[in-house]
């Protein structure tokens, strides 16, 4: 097995400059356009499809049943990162990245032409999760190539910078996709808004897909990859690589286990807290949405400021620091959220998704891609984010969301489960320093 790393890649020179901003803007509006599409996805199952797609039902089992389709997305998610990982390690990052925004974006534009229950009957529930299954499958060889094609052509030194590029995309695209349902839920009664308003947003997908993939395809293929690619131990495929292996083995294991934070913070964040803002604060739609904007748009000025520490402190450190900011936060931002008031609730929003989020979410692509080596890079970076993903992401608006009914309406069990996940990410962090890495693998400890 070569023993390419992150820093393997030859730092470009000076001519190179514009080739690195079409880097940076392949990187950032392609994670933007993928990241808009699927949380569309999640914005619209707290505020839409409970109530379209599943209308029969109580509005707590409505709820639920539209973030089991949310959920199935991150199912989804890790069998599309082996099928894009194994592309990305064989044929090149820059085509399987191409691929995965087309794939996303007709998706999402035919979410917005489906058919409701009311027309179509149980055929609507089927079709909307069978898009989602297409995004899930999509978003699954998204992240890891984006982050690969900003750090592996980053200059020396640079590579936390580099890394935190396509996170601006995910706070970006968040933002953009809250930012419309609140424009559309302004411009249209909730009538409207039902029958045809919330279509609009899944249509402004194609647009953006459109020119995401132009700009892609404008990129070179990484300095890494066309390195390794002559290489290649092509008797192997690159997870029989990555699982025979017994460091990279365990890398892969601490790496799951050290993302549960980020994903449950996120989703959290980002997704239930407008589900428990609205339907059990009884807080306004709008001015929930806008403050997860706000704080979104916080984090898109946080995460390149986190990505200098990253290169001055290392990766793992940033990273660390931020899960442990996150578990003490939890309890007071519930807190704040229990007042009702969108004043507080933005305020708390502000400081645990736009703040503290967004130091550690920075650090976090440069951070796990410095735990393998090229030829397997797309496939373990893929593996440890998106089988991750199931139970860190997709499962925690259901987690949160029975925990608190549960306890009618009390959010303590809830936050407790979140710390729960920082300290299980904090030891999964400090396990990562101390193992033996990659021959020449720069894993900041």
């Amino acid at each position: 097995m070569s023993t390419a790393t992150v820093d393997d890649a030859p730092a470009p020179s000076a001519p190179d400059r514009s080739q690195l901003r079409r880097v940076i803007a392949a990187s950032l509006l392609g994670t933007t356009v993928e990241w808009y599409d699927f949380f569309l996805y999640s914005t619209a199952a707290s505020m839409v499809f409970n109530k379209l797609f599943f209308p029969d039902t109580s509005s707590f089992v409505g709820t639920m049943l539209s973030f089991v389709t949310f959920a199935v997305g991150f199912v989804m998610r890790p069998v599309g990162g082996l099928v894009f990982g194994h592309i990305g390690d064989r044929i090149g990052r820059r085509q399987t990245l191409a691929l995965t925004m087309l794939l996303m974006g007709v998706a999402t534009a035919l979410m917005g032409a489906l058919p409701t229950a009311g027309q179509v009957g149980i055929l609507a529930p089927i079709l909307l999760l069978l898009l989602r299954i297409v995004q899930g499958f999509a978003l699954g060889g998204e992240w890891a190539g984006a982050v690969l094609l900003a750090v592996e052509h980053a200059p020396e030194g640079r590579k936390g910078r580099f890394g935190a590029v396509p996170q601006v995309g995910l706070a970006l695209g968040l933002g953009l996709g809250t930012a419309v349902f609140a424009l559309l839920q302004t411009v249209f009664d909730d009538d409207q808004f039902l029958r045809f308003g919330w279509r609009i947003a899944f249509a402004v997908s194609i647009v953006l897909v459109v020119i995401g993939i132009v700009v892609r395809l404008a990129v070179d293929e990484t300095p890494a990859f066309v390195a390794a690619r002559a290489t290649l131990d092509t008797t192997r495929t690159p997870l029989r690589q990555l699982l025979g292996d017994p460091v990279l083995r365990r890398n892969t294991i601490a790496g799951c286990l050290a993302r549960w934070a980020e994903g449950s913070a996120f989703n959290t964040w980002g997704v239930f807290a407008i589900t428990y803002a609205t339907a059990t604060l009884a807080m306004n739609k709008v001015d929930v949405l806008l403050a997860v904007t706000v704080a979104a748009l916080v984090m898109a000025v946080v995460i390149p400021f986190a990505g200098v520490l990253a290169d001055r402190f290392g990766p793992a450190r940033v990273y660390g620091t931020g899960v442990l900011l996150y578990g003490i936060a939890v309890f007071p931002v519930f807190a704040l959220f229990g007042t009702a008031s969108i004043a507080w609730f933005t305020v708390g929003l502000v400081i645990v998704f736009g703040l503290i989020h967004g130091v550690f979410y920075a650090a976090q692509g440069t951070f796990f891609a410095s735990l393998f080596p090229t030829e397997v890079r797309y496939t373990g970076l893929s593996v440890v984010y998106q089988f991750s993903g199931i139970y860190a992401s997709g499962l925690t608006p259901l987690i949160l969301t029975a925990l608190i009914h549960s306890a009618d309406g009390a959010p303590w069990t809830a936050a407790g489960y979140l710390v729960a996940t920082a300290l299980i990410s904090l030891a999964a962090t400090a396990w990562i320093r101390r193992v033996a890495q990659p021959a020449g693998s720069t894993l900041d400890a």
